[in-house]
């Protein structure tokens, strides 16, 4: 059956895509909004503390969302091959050499490229190349660098670890306070915090709907629909959007309306989408009645701010970011998925390029296994990089794995 029949793509994603149009607008224009530097203009990761830059009036762009696209604009070859040409290392992330090849080959990037930062703030506690990366972009740009340092969590979060993340924080605003000449106000901060966690909740909510019988959406609808709480996380419009995606989400559980053909079968997922096959590789599952009614990835901005000081909660909060945590947390968080979705079993994506995700997976599928007796498959691809999708032999594992569920 035709993957036009299985998808059933949702009506808000007109609004979604009006929405990530403007924010894309505002990016390349920012400076119009006053005179230089007034609004400056942040590169950061997708784990650093936005509500701080925010606060700041400082405009944050991802280039890993950014990346994310031209992966699904089909760019990320050309400027991956870009970026090799000029001595990095294929064997890096597929985000940070896409996102190196748009300085050296902007007319092969969507929208030209992203806008020149003012600065760039990297926080390791999605991954340690984010540094590497960061570093070489600063220095493309002749721009000031701020990492924030987070200590891995072999358990739960210590007063020591958050005090240590705290004290950055802190050196952090007075770089911002120069940066953009504005005094930092704590009631700002709370108020935007406050938004963030608005969104969050809207976010879970929207998720918990997918606990529903059949799912009200599926995987693909899951990552694109996450672009709001990566990009826009503390702000009204974000929440203006999830409460939008809520209601028709709700909508079609009360309906009964699955989010494929027929549902038959319910997995779980680990790991970041395959964005350049993203419709072709779900469709593997689709077409056999399976759905994906979870995962962990997009759930990992799910990040409530504790109430009390705003900046202690934010330490904490960005500490505790799940790729932050050790394996055992890891395998607690699928094994609860499975269990809250009713899930028959879970699909782990060995992606080449993200190595903190990645590297422990073997480890965290044989425990998740053996906790809930539910199969779980792994499949090797790559989050941006096409070089890294074998199809052929990735459809046979599919169909093999979903024969033995298949009742």
């Amino acid at each position: 059956m035709g993957q036009e029949r299985r998808y059933k793509q949702l009506a808000s994603t007109t609004q979604l895509k009006k929405l990530i149009t403007k924010y894309y607008a505002l990016s390349r224009y920012h400076r119009l909004w006053g005179r230089p530097l007034k609004r400056p203009l942040a590169w950061v990761t997708s784990g650093a503390p936005v509500e701080l830059l925010r606060a700041f009036k400082i405009h944050p762009v991802y280039p890993e969302q950014y990346a994310a696209l031209c992966s699904t604009g089909k760019a990320t070859l050309g400027l991956c091959r870009a970026a090799e040409a000029a001595g990095y290392s294929p064997d890096l992330c597929s985000y940070a050499t896409s996102s190196i090849g748009t300085l050296l080959k902007p007319d092969l990037a969507p929208m030209q490229g992203l806008p020149k930062p003012d600065l760039v703030v990297a926080c390791n506690n999605i991954c340690g190349t984010v540094l590497k990366w960061y570093e070489a972009l600063a220095r493309s740009y002749q721009v000031p660098l701020v990492v924030i340092d987070t200590p891995f969590l072999t358990g739960d979060m210590t007063d020591h670890a958050q005090e240590y993340v705290l004290e950055q924080f802190k050196d952090f605003i007075l770089q911002m306070e120069k940066l953009t000449g504005r005094k930092f106000n704590p009631g700002e901060l709370a108020a935007i915090s406050d938004l963030s966690n608005e969104v969050v909740g809207l976010w879970k909510e929207i998720r918990g709907l997918c606990q529903a019988k059949p799912s009200p959406l599926n995987g693909p609808d899951l990552f694109i629909h996450m672009a709001p709480i990566v990009v826009l996380r503390g702000t009204r419009e974000a929440v203006g959007y999830y409460k939008l995606l809520k209601d028709e989400v709700k909508q079609r559980a009360e309906r009964g309306e699955s989010a494929i053909e027929e549902e038959k079968i319910r997995l779980v997922w680990d790991n970041i989408a395959i964005w350049s096959n993203l419709f072709k590789f779900f469709k593997m599952f689709s077409e056999r009645g399976a759905c994906f009614v979870t995962d962990t990835y997009t759930g990992g901005w799910s990040m409530e701010i504790a109430p009390g000081d705003p900046l202690e909660s934010l330490a904490a909060t960005y500490t505790e970011v799940f790729l932050n945590r050790s394996p055992e947390f890891r395998t607690r968080q699928i094994v609860d998925l499975i269990k809250e979705f009713k899930a028959d079993g879970f699909v782990m994506h060995s992606n080449r390029s993200c190595k903190p995700y990645s590297l422990v997976q073997e480890v965290i599928r044989k425990r998740v296994m053996q906790e809930t007796g539910v199969p779980g498959l792994m499949v090797e691809a790559d989050m941006a990089d096409p070089r890294a999708f074998a199809e052929e032999p990735i459809r046979n594992r599919v169909q093999a794995f979903l024969e033995t569920l298949s009742v």
